[in-house]
């Protein structure tokens, strides 16, 4: 079973920043493609943004584009989501889970096991 557990999440003021961790346990993550995806209260999850598992290449959804990066460290078995220039409409319950990348506005479809999420909220 392959398990992701994220990390990171927090309050932070509109324009802050904050760096999300995914984590992998018992297996190697740098097999797999990794997306982010995010809940709002009331609303759907959706795929926030993918990388690769070959050359790395990845996916932003429009709405964060310009402000998020994903990456990877395959030496620390790792996801990163690096988040600048927050808005408020970006609190939400941030996930990720092993994923198909595909191009907006759907990003990435999950292929593994929901974990728990990290709560990000943006506000004044």
């Amino acid at each position: 079973q392959v398990q992701l557990v994220e990390s990171g999440g927090g309050l932070v003021q509109p324009g802050g920043s904050l760096r999300l961790s995914c984590a992998a346990s018992r297996f190697t993550l740098d097999y797999y493609a990794i997306g982010w995806f995010r809940q709002a209260p009331g609303k759907e999850r959706e795929g926030v943004s993918c990388i690769s598992s070959s050359d790395g290449s990845t996916s932003y959804a429009d709405s964060v584009k310009g402000r998020f990066t994903i990456s990877r460290d395959n030496a620390k078995n790792t996801v990163y989501l690096q988040m600048n220039s927050l808005k408020t409409e970006d609190t939400a319950v941030y996930y990720c889970a092993t994923a198909r990348c595909r191009s907006p506005p759907q990003v990435a479809r999950v292929v593994g096991s929901w974990g728990q999420g990290t709560q990000v909220t943006v506000s004044s």
